[in-house]
């Protein structure tokens, strides 16, 4: 026979028990109070009662007339019932100043003294007590009855105990009865909340859902993409440490509970966040990353919030940037090669021809012009990676009908570049705007790029790349950086994308980026890069 081990009662069965509990505690307690309280305030009640009662019948005229007759009872007894009746007060007692009855409401106990205290009331005091006398318990109040100043009789009123019993009884009854129903709307409306949230829950108790939070948190932790979680406003609910890293945040900003429209992100990034609807592997750029950003609404019957999913291509954007330099390179040596083809199928003709001295003339004059191009561009930069860089997009250019021009100004020594600015930010960064120059400066007149790579005051390094294009419009040279600006044809989702990676690579790296009126009528675009001391010791300035 298997044993079935209990399972824990759920969360919401829990917080229904200590509901109910806590309300039956409640209302007990406050019985109890109420109890107390309305019997001494009951006890304090019937003794004004009756200390009213007694003085009004002290008071009374023809109290003292009777009181002066040989048979005060005879007039008396029927006047103290009939207040009784009236006032609703157990006994009334009225006797001389001995403390012996005149009447009482029990006519045996006529004659017969008084039980209880008269001795402040003998001396013109009035006082109440609560006593036993010959009718049990009672509060009861004394006063005397003066005539001519004399004290010539007392006056006892009072209420029995167990009248006021009743009264406080019947009001605790009332009081239990309100009580109860408290009671019973009150777990009508726990069982109500908890059946909601055992459906919130799915029933689950407390260890499952500790459980699951740890499960949840330990996920949150151990993915490496970024993870944001925006509730219906808009707002940060949730955000593990892959996405503050993505997004720039650092590990100790307050970032839970923020619009995303208050979180500093490019607009074109803010703007993805807050779309209704999804997107689907969209690229954005920050300050320091290239981040692929996926969206998908929360809906369960209402939008509850967008998941944010982010990856970061920074690393991949670099790769197909080096990769769009290689293939540019291979295009050059294929055309190269080409050229070449066609240069010695000439020469092999005019040796054919029996002209073999224009045949080496020929060939010296293409030799010479190749070696001096590699030479020039090999002493103004002596960095290998942006050398190999200069002569493919010379080649490139010479394809597209553009001449690129290393400045006379350029000197970049191999060994100068610190570690801190590795070769494939420069090659994002010059490529991409002797890429966007050549694009500017094909067509014109006078097809020209010229670059200018150099150190300058010891400090910094400084790219230049200046083309004979159309120019920027100065209102635009804030937009061109953005992502997606373009002034060609093939709109934002095939161009733009160049001169943002740029800026971002020369932010990364704490630099400069400009873009001013070239002196040909084109634009200059201009990056400074700061660099260690001790990195470009023996550089020359520009």
């Amino acid at each position: 026979m298997r044993l079935t081990v209990p399972r824990p009662r759920s969360l919401a069965g829990q917080l229904f028990a200590m509901q109910a509990v806590l309300i039956a505690v409640v209302v007990a307690g406050y019985a109890l109070f109420s109890y107390v309280s309305d019997r001494a305030q009951a006890e304090d009640a019937a003794g004004r009662q009756a200390t009213a009662v007694a003085r009004s019948i002290a008071d009374s005229p023809s109290v003292r007339e009777a009181i002066r007759t040989p048979d005060p009872t005879a007039r008396l007894q029927p006047y103290a019932l009939q207040v009784m009746r009236d006032t609703g007060v157990d006994f009334v007692t009225i006797m001389n100043p001995r403390g012996i009855r005149w009447t009482h409401p029990d006519s045996r106990q006529i004659g017969r003294p008084f039980r209880g205290h008269t001795e402040p009331a003998r001396r013109g005091g009035t006082f109440t007590e609560t006593y036993t006398g010959t009718l049990g318990p009672s509060v009861r109040a004394v006063t005397p009855v003066r005539d001519g100043g004399r004290v010539v009789g007392l006056v006892s009123a009072g209420i029995k105990v167990e009248e006021i019993s009743k009264r406080v009884r019947g009001q605790l009854t009332a009081l239990l009865s309100v009580a109860a129903g408290a009671l019973a709307l009150g777990a009508v409306g726990t069982y109500v909340i908890n059946a909601r949230l055992r459906r919130h829950t799915h029933g689950m108790n407390a260890a499952e859902l500790s459980r699951m939070h740890d499960y949840h948190q330990a996920a949150l932790h151990a993915v490496r993409e970024g993870l944001l979680m925006l509730d219906g406003r808009y707002r940060v609910a949730l955000i593990n440490d892959g996405g503050r890293e993505l997004l720039g945040f650092r590990p100790g900003d307050d970032v839970i509970g923020r619009p995303v429209a208050g979180l500093g992100l490019p607009a074109r990034l803010t703007g993805a966040l807050l779309a209704s609807e999804p997107r689907v592997d969209e690229v954005h750029l920050t300050d320091d990353r290239v981040v692929v950003v996926n969206t998908s609404p929360v809906s369960g019957g209402e939008r509850r919030g967008t998941i944010v999913t982010l990856r970061d291509v920074t690393e991949l954007q670099s790769l197909m940037g080096e990769l769009d330099s290689e293939r540019g390179f291979t295009q050059a040596l294929r055309a190269q090669a080409h050229e070449a083809a066609n240069r010695l199928h000439t020469v092999v003709s005019l040796i054919e021809l029996g002209r073999a001295e224009e045949a080496v003339d020929f060939a010296t004059a293409e030799l010479e012009l190749a070696q001096a191009l590699t030479d020039q561009v090999v002493a103004a930069v002596g960095e290998p990676v942006l050398a190999a860089l200069l002569l493919g997009k010379t080649a490139q250019a010479n394809e597209r009908g553009v001449e690129l021009v290393v400045s006379p100004d350029s000197r970049l020594d191999d060994g100068l570049l610190p570690p801190s600015l590795p070769a494939r930010d420069l090659v994002t960064i010059l490529g991409n705007l002797i890429d966007n120059a050549l694009d500017a400066a094909q067509g014109s007149e006078r097809a020209r790029v010229t670059v200018t790579a150099c150190t300058r005051a010891g400090a910094e390094l400084v790219l230049r790349v200046a083309d004979t294009g159309t120019g920027v419009d100065p209102a635009l040279a804030e937009l061109v950086f953005q992502r997606g600006f373009t002034t060609k044809p093939a709109g934002p989702d095939g161009r733009g994308l160049g001169l943002a990676l740029v800026r971002q690579a020369v932010h990364r790296h704490e630099g400069t980026l400009s873009v001013t009126e070239a002196a040909e009528g084109g634009a200059v675009f201009e990056v400074r890069l700061p660099l260690r001391a001790a990195a470009v010791a023996g550089g020359r300035d520009a």
